[in-house]
C-alpha cells in the first residue's frame, strides 16, 4: 500500500517516484478551491440581485446585468482564446434551442422564488438537482442505476420534501415556481449533454446569457415602468454582474481540474454560503425544517457522488 501523503512515516519523496505523480493531488486541490469560488460567486450574485430587485423592477434588473455580463464574457474570450466562437453545428441547433428556452424560462422562475423566498430555504431545494439530474439521465440516456443510489435519491427527494413541507403555510405558490425552476434546470443540464463536441461551451454560454438579456428586455415591455437605476443599485448590478461572470469562469475550470468524483462533493457549500449570507444581509435564520432537510438531500448528494466514484473505481 502507498504511503499516504501526509503521513508521519514520509520524511522525504522516494527517488523511485517521479515528481508528476503528486500533480493529482495538486490539480485535485486546485479543483476544491476552484468549485468553493465558484459556489461562493454564484450564492453571492443570488444575494445582491434578491436585494437589488426589493426596489428596482426585475427585468429591468435581469437585462441590465445581462448586458454587463455579455460584456465581461467577450472580453474574458478575447483575452482568453482571441475571441468569441459563435459557430454551431447544425444537429446542434435543435439542442441549443432547447437549453436556451428552458435557460431563460428557469431564470425568471429563479428569480421570481429569490425575491419572496428566503436565500437558505431556495438554496436547499437547489441541492437536490444534482440528485434530478442523476435520476434524468437514467431515464433519458438508459444511464444505470443501482437500487442504492435511487434509494439515495428518494431520501433526497424526502429531504426537499421537508423543507417544502406541502399541506402547510410554508408551501405556497413560490415553492412550487422554485421546483419548477429545478425541474428546468434540469432539461438545461440534460439538453446540454446532446451537443456534439464541436460546439464549445464558450458559444454555449454566451448564447444563454444573450438571450436571458434579452428576455428581460421582452418582459419588461409589460412591466411597471422602468426608470434610471440610483447609484447604488447600478453598483450592485455591476457587482452581481462580477459575480455572475465569475462564477462562469470558475465552474467551467473546475470541470477541467482534479477528479470530479473528488471535487463535485463541493459543490453544496452553496449552502453553507447562502445561510451565512441570509443571515448576515436579510437576517434570515432557517428553521428545524429546512435544516433536517438539507441534512438529507447533501448527506444523499454524497452519496450518490461517493457510490458513483466506487462503482467506477
Amino acid at each position: 500500500m502507498r504511503t499516504p501523503f501526509l503521513s508521519p512515516n514520509r520524511r522525504v519523496r522516494p527517488p523511485s517516484v517521479p515528481a508528476v505523480q503528486h500533480q493529482g493531488a495538486s490539480d485535485n486541490l486546485r479543483g476544491t478551491l476552484l468549485m468553493i469560488a465558484s459556489m461562493a460567486t454564484f450564492t453571492c450574485n443570488d444575494a445582491v440581485i434578491k436585494a437589488v430587485t426589493q426596489t428596482l423592477p426585475l427585468y429591468e434588473s435581469v437585462a441590465i446585468r445581462g448586458a454587463a455580463v455579455l460584456a465581461m464574457m467577450v472580453a474574458v474570450a478575447q483575452i482568453q482564446q482571441g475571441g468569441l466562437r459563435l459557430s454551431v453545428a447544425r444537429q446542434d441547433r435543435w439542442p441549443l434551442v432547447l437549453r436556451t428556452a428552458a435557460d431563460i424560462v428557469s431564470t425568471v422562475l429563479y428569480l421570481l422564488a429569490l425575491r419572496k423566498m428566503a436565500l437558505a430555504d431556495l438554496s436547499a431545494i437547489m441541492q437536490a438537482l444534482p440528485l434530478a439530474v442523476t435520476l434524468a439521465a437514467a431515464l433519458v440516456f438508459r444511464e444505470r442505476l443501482g437500487w442504492r443510489r435511487l434509494l439515495a435519491i428518494g431520501i433526497g427527494f424526502a429531504g426537499v420534501i421537508l423543507i417544502l413541507r406541502p399541506g402547510t403555510g410554508a408551501f405556497d405558490t413560490w415553492s412550487v415556481v422554485a421546483l419548477a425552476s429545478m425541474a428546468l434546470i434540469v432539461v438545461r443540464d440534460i439538453a446540454t449533454r446532446l451537443f456534439s463536441a464541436g460546439t464549445g461551451s464558450s458559444s454555449i454560454a454566451f448564447y444563454a446569457a444573450l438571450t436571458v438579456m434579452l428576455s428581460g428586455v421582452v418582459l419588461g415591455l409589460g412591466e411597471e415602468t422602468w426608470r434610471l437605476p440610483t447609484g447604488r443599485e447600478f453598483a450592485l448590478l455591476m457587482l452581481a454582474s462580477l459575480f455572475l461572470t465569475a462564477g462562469y469562469i470558475t465552474a467551467v475550470a473546475t470541470m477541467r481540474v482534479g477528479e470530479i468524483s473528488f471535487v463535485a462533493p463541493f459543490r453544496y457549500t452553496s449552502l453553507l454560503f447562502a445561510i451565512v449570507l441570509g443571515v448576515l444581509v436579510f437576517g434570515e435564520w432557517p428553521d428545524m425544517w429546512t435544516w433536517t432537510g438539507s441534512a438529507l438531500v447533501v448527506g444523499a448528494g454524497l452519496y450518490t457522488i461517493l457510490r458513483e466514484r466506487r462503482t467506477r473505481g
